[in-house]
């Protein structure tokens, strides 16, 4: 029996990851996964994540749809995302998962530092065109062998400086593949069962309300208050990834 003192931080953690995916587009699982994960073990608070995942991710697509039309690629983005998470699942049962772990988060850490030292570094939009299917089947890999798909897909879409609405646009979209993806493994392996379900149903509640608070937030920052704001918080996946969860 989780007592009123746990509940009451589970919600604070759901709670502030919905606040930073509001004013970000990403974050909700990054905060809210590894608290859950103290009370429940990590495939349990992965499979309570999945139905606040679904449910802000769909929230953010039509929220901001009228930027859609401004990466004109997405399709090539999210279309080599699902077999990736295919192949990333093998490679999770081939690969040691501490070592792809490191390497995956010293890729952000060079990203970053690479930002440090040219803010205004950006990758040019038809380049960025090319790169989009192998940057979507990276992500979908990373989703399948980690768990996290932000040190490819946070990354690419931070790099090519789109606007917020068609950042949080596209990375949510991405997101909603890798989750309605989820939604039958988990349950074919046993562990999004009906009960695990209800409570991902209560766990909406913590998100519905600070979702939309984020967003207020999210609206009234100067662009380049966003893009430091994104660089932190690749900064805090690539620290969770090297020193481990």
């Amino acid at each position: 029996m989780i007592d009123l003192q746990s509940l009451a931080l589970m919600a604070l953690a759901i709670g502030a990851g919905a606040f930073v995916k509001g004013v970000t587009g990403a974050g909700l699982p990054v905060i809210a996964v590894p608290v859950l994960a103290i009370f429940f073990g990590v495939p349990h608070a992965i499979a309570i994540m999945v139905v606040p995942v679904l449910l802000t991710n769909g929230w953010q697509i039509i929220e901001h749809r009228g930027a859609r039309g401004e990466f004109a690629f997405l399709p090539w983005l999210l279309v080599p995302a699902v077999p990736g998470i295919v192949a990333g699942t093998w490679l999770l049962t081939e690969l040691p998962e501490r070592q792809l772990s490191v390497a995956v988060g010293g890729i952000i850490v060079c990203y970053i530092a690479l930002r440090l030292i040219n803010p205004s570094f950006a990758l040019p939009g038809r380049l960025g065109g090319r790169l989009a299917p192998l940057i979507g089947f990276i992500a979908g890999a990373l989703q399948g062998s980690t768990g996290i798909s932000a040190p490819a897909s946070v990354t690419f879409l931070h790099a090519l400086r789109l606007s917020r609405e068609a950042y949080i646009y596209s990375i949510s979209s991405l997101f909603l593949i890798f989750s309605m993806t989820q939604v039958p493994a988990l349950s074919l392996a046993g562990i999004l069962t009906w009960p695990v379900f209800l409570e991902g149903l209560l766990a909406i509640v913590p998100a519905v309300v600070m979702l939309p608070v984020g967003a207020f937030v999210g609206r009234r920052i100067r662009r380049e208050v966003f893009d430091k704001i994104v660089l932190l918080l690749l900064a805090v996946i690539a620290l969770k990834l090297l020193i481990g969860s």
